[in-house]
């Protein structure tokens, strides 16, 4: 079965739209955040935005995760910046992805506003510039989440998903 992996940047409500795509679906649903190993969250704490060097276990985790739910089918968050990172996350399996966009005044907006979340507003750019959009050989869908609901935007990415498979 196809996983889901909800990509963006950080406050583009991934984990808000994968947690509810995860329960649309009735399949397990993960966190990225829980993949990074202690020294990134550390580092990203710290306003220091991650190297490829530092992303490559986290993202050998993820695809890990891909791994064992190609049988049932899965929903994760990962920001998946680059194709590169990308291409790991599909040595795992079958992925689809559901790329959601914001722009950067309501990204910050966000970021500052939330709560219990490691990752400060001063590498919103880093990873902006990084952000490599989905390319047409890329299974997936790229989803304004600026204006619209929750529900709205989880509605969206279904109709998406269920037209690709």
């Amino acid at each position: 079965m196809t996983v889901i992996v909800v990509m963006g940047v950080s406050g583009s409500g991934k984990t808000t739209i994968g947690t509810a795509l995860a329960v649309a679906l009735g399949v397990e649903y993960a966190e990225a955040d829980t993949f990074h190993p202690k020294a990134n969250i550390d580092k990203m704490t710290a306003g220091t935005a991650l190297t490829d060097e530092d992303r490559a276990p986290w993202l050998e985790a993820i695809a890990g995760w891909i791994r064992e739910h190609q049988a049932t089918g899965g929903v994760v968050t990962s920001s998946a910046l680059k194709r590169r990172y990308r291409d790991v996350l599909r040595t795992g399996g079958d992925v689809w992805f559901v790329h959601l966009q914001v722009d950067r005044a309501q990204l910050a907006e966000r970021m500052k506003t939330r709560k219990g979340h490691f990752m400060p507003v001063s590498l919103l750019d880093s990873q902006l510039a990084d952000l490599e959009p989905l390319e047409p050989d890329e299974a997936g869908v790229v989803l304004d989440n600026s204006s619209g609901t929750p529900e709205e935007v989880t509605e969206a990415a279904l109709t998406a998903f269920r037209e690709h498979a």
